[in-house]
């Protein structure tokens, strides 16, 4: 649990590098040989399979290096908390730690992008150094919890914090294994110079206890035969496209919510493997940045991660897979000046369940994709009507997730038309006495989920893509979000906000 006195400063830097990995992630993909690649879910890049001495050079577990990587990365940013920041929350003591114990867990009140983006980035960097010094998905997530729980129960004199021991390792699995890869395609050992240290740079900027880790063991500059890649070249679909973005609350439009947006999709692997027991063989990410007047920078990042599957269903121009997914989804906004209200918040560090995924050749020109997700929230937020207490302005709860999607692609790949559609229903059973004074009650003591509520949150999307040359596409996009909250001791609240982007698009 982190005082958000600091949020201001670590939003600047955090969100800085998310931009920055952002655009290194589109630059390993630009820099792989590909074929040309029109619409975003059908592969062309034909797969290169991981070489098998990278596999046993980089495979060696060391389970010391890894856990003094997170005790070190712990220590370090504590250190800068309490003698660069000055933060009071850093002002640790035996007593502190001791309290920390005695007390136990507490729901705690930082705000919606500190506990369900930053927390699970900072789970990402504790699950990195896991996976840098050989150990799989399942054991690194092992690491991530051990690091998350050193922070709560000594780095800190404020309460552990309940719904960070959840969020930081689980959600910090879904961003740290897409950044893993991601580090993974950049690495090439057996480049040197200038290009070497491009390549390294990159990997640290990337992971950054990944990059650590191979400046500690000399893999940094150490020059094989083989590129030590422990993935190969997976097949992959990317989508880039930049435009204008304008919301639209209640019908109330207002030029003070028009600006720029940035949208990055990734679809990496091989949607309809045979068999897969491996985490992440197959994901999918979207995120969206913007540049929209008192709208924060990151208004999305959805993360879908394959734990494993099987193909049910393969003929000649039909295929179909089932399997375990986690999800990982966030959506922010904040306060429209015009109206007065903030829109909608939504963040999902902590899901799972099964997903079915389809294609069919409709005819010869034309193709159609399908998928369909039904998850167990295990841990979400969503905005709040009513309670505001320190920096917090959403429930805590838990609930389930439906998700459907279909893409047409046609005419000559002309032309594609998706539809998606996310529906989000949040119980909140933790709640506050009807008549607390939440402005004279103590935010560090107040145990609380938030309001006593049910939340039904549904995002709806619908966009069109049209080819101007190439790989140029124009495209258009339209976006639902409804959210219909009850309350136990207060009126019922619906919101609508709808969202219209007009953007180019260049897909690989």
């Amino acid at each position: 649990m982190t005082d958000d006195s600091s949020y201001s400063s670590k939003f600047t830097i955090r969100g800085g590098l998310l931009l920055l990995s952002t655009i290194i992630l589109a630059t390993i993909f630009l820099s792989l040989k590909t074929e040309a690649q029109i619409p975003l879910k059908h592969y062309v890049t034909p797969p290169v399979a991981p070489d098998t001495a990278d596999l046993v050079y980089y495979g060696k577990k060391n389970f010391w290096r890894a856990g003094s990587e997170i005790v070190g990365f712990n220590i370090g940013l504590w250190a800068w908390d309490r003698y660069v920041r000055k933060g009071d929350y850093a002002r640790i003591s035996f007593k502190t730690i001791a309290r920390n114990f005695r007390e136990g867990f507490k729901w705690d009140n930082d705000n919606l992008p500190t506990n369900t983006f930053f927390h699970p980035y900072n789970g990402n960097l504790y699950f990195n150094a896991a996976r840098a010094n050989g150990f799989n998905f399942w054991q690194s997530e092992i690491f991530a919890i051990g690091g998350s729980a050193m922070w709560e129960m000594f780095m800190e004199n404020e309460y552990p914090s309940t719904n960070d021991i959840i969020a930081t390792p689980i959600g910090g699995a879904a961003i740290g294994e897409v950044m893993f890869r991601a580090s993974d395609a950049v690495i090439d050992d057996r480049s040197t110079g200038g290009e070497r240290f491009g390549r390294e740079l990159a990997c640290f900027v990337i992971s950054p206890l990944r990059g650590v880790n191979r400046i500690i063991t000399g893999q940094a500059w150490k020059h094989r035969t083989t590129s030590g890649r422990l993935f190969g070249v997976p097949p992959f679909a990317m989508r880039m496209s930049t435009g204008v973005k304008m919301m639209d609350y209640f019908g109330k439009q207002s030029k003070l919510t028009a600006g720029y947006v940035f949208q990055l999709d990734l679809e990496y692997g091989d949607r309809f493997e045979l068999s897969s027991t491996t985490p992440y063989n197959y994901f999918a990410v979207r995120t969206e940045l913007q540049s929209l007047n008192d709208q924060p920078v990151i208004s999305r990042l959805s993360i879908k991660g394959r734990l494993l599957s099987r193909e049910f269903l393969e003929a000649k121009r039909t295929q179909a897979s089932i399997g375990i997914y986690q999800h990982f989804d966030y959506y922010d906004s904040d306060t429209i000046r015009s109206v007065g209200k903030v829109p909608y918040k939504l963040g999902i560090p902590a899901s799972v369940g099964g997903g079915v995924m389809f294609r069919d050749q409709l005819g010869k020109h034309w193709r159609f994709d399908a998928i369909f997700h039904a998850n167990g929230v295990i841990l979400g937020s969503v905005l709040s009507d009513y309670f505001e207490l320190h920096n917090r302005n959403y429930n805590w709860a838990s609930g389930f997730s439906l998700k459907f999607g279909a893409n047409v692609i046609g005419w000559k790949d002309r032309l594609s038309i998706s539809l998606t559609n996310e529906y989000y229903r949040l119980f909140s059973w933790i709640g506050y006495r009807y008549g607390t004074d939440l402005a004279t009650s103590n935010y560090k003591k107040l145990n609380v989920q938030g309001d006593r509520s049910t939340a039904f949150f549904n995002v709806f999307t619908a966009r069109a893509d049209v080819r101007l040359w190439q790989r140029l596409f124009a495209c258009a996009e339209f976006t639902k979000y409804v959210r219909h909250t009850r309350y136990r001791d207060y009126d019922n609240v619906h919101a609508l906000t709808s969202v219209y982007r007009i953007m180019l698009a260049y897909k690989f």
